[in-house]
């Protein structure tokens, strides 16, 4: 394949009289790690929403793989190979850690019902460190628990482009010192990845670029250190304290 994986051209998604996204042009390069930050309310999940087809965009094009995705449905964007995980983590909670896991492998992932998908299953929660917690309903477990079962059914999906929606809100420091290198790993094993987060520090720890949101528009995208000198980033989003050097007040 040649050209960007993933290429977003003047797309907008309006809800009534509000544009939530606006005009976003963007090009992702295969095995890019991409960091997607911006205030509360800046467009970012609806921008999520849009290329995996919740919503639609009400103008310009979603393409992937070469191919324009802009009026499919989330199921047949997940069968291309776009996965996502969601900032509210909710699996099925009667089911146990692996039937979530082997749903994922069987009606996105295309793996056969029964064995196939069951192995699967297990060799991706072995992967995010939840192998002995196969056989317990999803509703016991811990957040931080949770969220590694939002990364073994993104990665059940056989995905190349993965899209993760703050999969650290709620994690104390250990736990997100865990996910980054649950998703170095998963970078590493070729998966393109979208990243939304507030934490500063995870996005110029894991991110090659990143792009910055502001009332829908894209305002920013560069390399890290260049979007952190940003006059328009340090005044929509970092703030002048964190521009000098001080805690940022986001992470």
């Amino acid at each position: 394949m040649s050209g960007p994986l993933l290429e977003l051209r003047g797309v907008t998604r309006q809800f009534g009289g509000l544009k939530a996204v606006s005009d976003v042009s963007l090009s992702v390069p295969q095995g890019e790690v991409i960091g997607v930050i911006g205030p509360n309310g800046a467009g970012k999940t609806t921008l999520v929403n849009v290329i995996t087809g919740v919503h639609p965009a009400s103008a310009g094009s979603v393409h992937f793989g070469g191919e324009d995705i802009t009026r499919r449905a989330p199921w047949q964007a997940a069968r291309q190979g776009i996965a996502r995980t969601f900032q509210i983590v909710q699996p099925f909670p009667e089911m146990t850690v692996l039937e979530n896991v082997a749903a994922a492998a069987m009606f996105a992932g295309g793996a056969r019902f029964g064995g196939e998908a069951e192995r699967e299953a297990r060799a991706h929660l072995e992967f995010v460190g939840l192998g002995a917690a196969a056989g317990q309903r999803a509703a016991a477990l811990t957040l931080a628990m949770r969220k590694r079962l939002e990364f073994a059914k993104g990665l059940a999906m056989r995905p190349r482009l993965l899209l993760l929606d703050e999969v650290n809100a709620g994690l104390n420091a250990t736990e997100i010192d865990q996910a980054l290198e649950l998703i170095r790993g998963i970078a590493a094993r070729g998966v393109t990845i979208l990243i939304i987060e507030h934490l500063m520090k995870v996005v110029l720890s894991l991110c090659s670029r990143i792009v910055v949101l502001h009332h829908g528009e894209l305002i920013a995208q560069g390399e890290p250190q260049s979007i952190i000198r940003d006059p328009r980033v340090i005044q929509a989003y970092l703030g002048r304290r964190y521009a000098q050097g001080g805690t940022p007040r986001h992470g």
